[in-house]
């Protein structure tokens, strides 16, 4: 059974590049044993912590229990510092992911990201102890997603009719790995989920539940 999702606590952490800019999602009733950092699209693009896909990973993560944690990376809104082709920004992501090591001492991590978000997500994956990894809509024709290996547990959400990204490269990407991540394919969504944010939703609770 879910749990009803707190409102949003707006704080700063400390990142490398200076104070980030933050949202804390606790949960309602009786919390699972792991919070989650959700990492947001493409900073030079558009791409913030209150984007709508960001939004729905993390409601969906702490309706389900888990406490949620997303961010502005480097530059963006009020966090400080400028863009870092995605270095820095994982540095701001395991900042945030050490921030939710100390709020909620004992839990485990989990790691969540749409896009960009995601391929840092999954770099921050390959030093940081991850119970569950979420990468929705992975940029694996504009980023170097080569050299990085699968986490214990890993779900990739694609949506068939992405014009961002091209899905079958998602596909043939996904089936490179031994043993492959869990995928969904969401058949006629597009990269930003228009119309389909409650199948996104559905398909993180579904992970967590079987988890």
């Amino acid at each position: 059974m879910s749990v009803e999702a707190a409102r949003p606590e707006r704080l700063t952490i400390a990142g490398p590049a200076g104070p980030l800019e933050a949202l804390s999602e606790e949960a309602r009733g009786a919390p699972r044993p792991s919070y989650a950092v959700v990492c947001h699209p493409h900073p030079l693009h558009g791409g913030t912590m209150e984007n709508k896909v960001v939004t729905t990973l993390a409601r969906a993560f702490a309706a389900a229990g888990v406490a949620a944690l997303r961010f502005n990376f480097r530059g963006v809104g009020a966090s400080a510092g400028t863009f870092d082709g995605g270095f820095g920004e994982t540095d701001d992501a395991r900042a945030a992911a050490a921030y939710g090591a100390a709020r909620w001492p004992g839990r485990r991590l989990m790691l969540a990201g749409f896009s960009f978000g995601s391929w840092v997500a999954l770099r921050l994956a390959q030093s940081e102890p991850v119970d569950l990894l979420i990468t929705v809509a992975p940029p694996v024709d504009r980023f170097d997603l080569s050299g990085l290996g699968a986490p214990r547990r890993w779900l990739v959400v694609q949506g068939d009719a992405d014009e961002v990204v091209d899905p079958r490269r998602v596909f043939d990407w996904v089936k490179g790995f031994t043993p492959a991540p869990s995928l969904i394919v969401a058949p006629g969504v597009g990269h930003f989920f228009h119309g389909h944010l409650a199948e996104l939703r559905d398909a993180v609770t579904e992970a967590l539940r079987s988890g």
